[in-house]
């Protein structure tokens, strides 16, 4: 196939752990599409998720900064994209309560730079990728739709609503060919190793410690990442425009993630569990309703928890290489020591 042929894709973020996994999707689904990958390469962003893509000419990666006004110009008008989606975010709540500054301005100022640059292009089709988390704390017994009211309780949440109204508002005042994906808790391979599910794994097998946030209860709705790829691979083509989607997993708490990983491994559980401060603010229970998006576009998921346990723990024996590099950076060790002791503090 010529190159000239293709349909010109950006993926914001795309060497994350969502993005990674979403661009590999998108690129072995659609012969058809060229994907451009536009990342900074911040400390959670990793070039080498993506290895397996390096040699392919409908891929190409691009290192710079959605908030880089310039260069975003400069790439909207050479490509002429036709869909442009946005992962690009600073994630982590920890790092949030002590230095909200980046997430300001790479979670808000950054998606205002898109936007901008998907308005005068014209693109037709913009994707924003939310989360659960801008609901808030939400009762037992509740779940959240689309129009609950948003209440975020940290930093990284707030910059991530304040993102999401944006965009809302960008669709209201200017048309803006806009969707909106809430997506709850992500787990599978390539995840950065801060995040619960592979910080869980990588330190039973390390034999090491795992900082718990207060008494564990916590519950998260958890989603395996290619059923939250085949939920963008939906919204990115049939939804329509100015729609808003949540998609949710299964509800665990803290400590039954662990015990059920600690098992996977015949480990018991009770010897690495050590319990920190909890985060200031800290939300007890996400549990976002998925009926819309299941209703519109028939989203269903395929992956099950318990079933996919074995796989994803075998992954991150499999590529001990991968991780090892990351948990040995100053960066993750001091952040590391800083969750253990439950300092939120700059």
């Amino acid at each position: 196939m010529n190159h000239q042929s293709y349909k010109n894709i950006l993926i914001c973020g795309g060497c994350g752990f969502m993005g990674s996994n979403f661009v590999r999707f998108l690129h072995n689904k659609y012969p058809s599409y060229k994907i451009f990958n536009l990342d900074l390469l911040t400390y959670a962003g990793n070039p080498e998720n993506l290895d397996d893509l390096a040699g392919s000419e409908r891929y190409e990666f691009i290192r710079g900064d959605i908030g880089d006004k310039l260069l975003v110009e400069n790439l909207f008008a050479k490509h002429g994209f036709e869909i442009v989606i946005n992962f690009a975010a600073e994630s982590h709540v920890d790092r949030s309560i002590v230095n909200a500054f980046q997430f300001i301005k790479t979670n808000i100022q950054g998606a205002y730079i898109l936007l901008e640059a998907v308005r005068q292009h014209k693109i037709p089709r913009f994707v924003y990728i939310s989360t659960d988390e801008i609901y808030g704390d939400i009762p037992k017994g509740i779940k959240t739709s689309e129009e609950y009211p948003l209440n975020p309780s940290n930093p990284y949440a707030a910059s991530k609503a304040s993102a999401d109204l944006i965009v809302q508002s960008y669709i209201r005042t200017h048309k803006l060919p806009a969707v909106i994906l809430r997506s709850s808790n992500n787990y599978g391979p390539y995840q950065y190793p801060e995040k619960l599910n592979s910080l869980v794994i990588t330190n039973v097998l390390d034999g090491k410690k795992i900082p718990i946030h207060g008494s564990g209860v916590h519950v998260r709705s958890w989603i395996h990442v290619q059923d939250f790829c085949a939920a963008l691979d939906m919204v990115m083509h049939r939804a329509a425009d100015g729609k808003i989607y949540n998609i949710s997993g299964e509800e665990k708490t803290n400590l039954e993630i662990i015990n059920l990983i600690a098992e996977a491994l015949d480990k018991d559980p009770a010897q690495y569990v050590e319990f920190v401060n909890d985060r200031p603010g800290a939300d007890l229970r996400y549990s976002p309703d998925h009926s819309r998006i299941a209703k519109d576009l028939g989203w269903e998921r395929r992956y099950h928890y318990t079933e996919t346990l074995a796989n994803l723990v075998d992954w991150y024996i499999k590529n001990r290489g991968w991780w090892i590099k990351i948990k040995q950076k100053s960066d993750f060790l001091d952040h590391y020591d800083k969750q253990r002791r439950g300092i939120y503090d700059l």
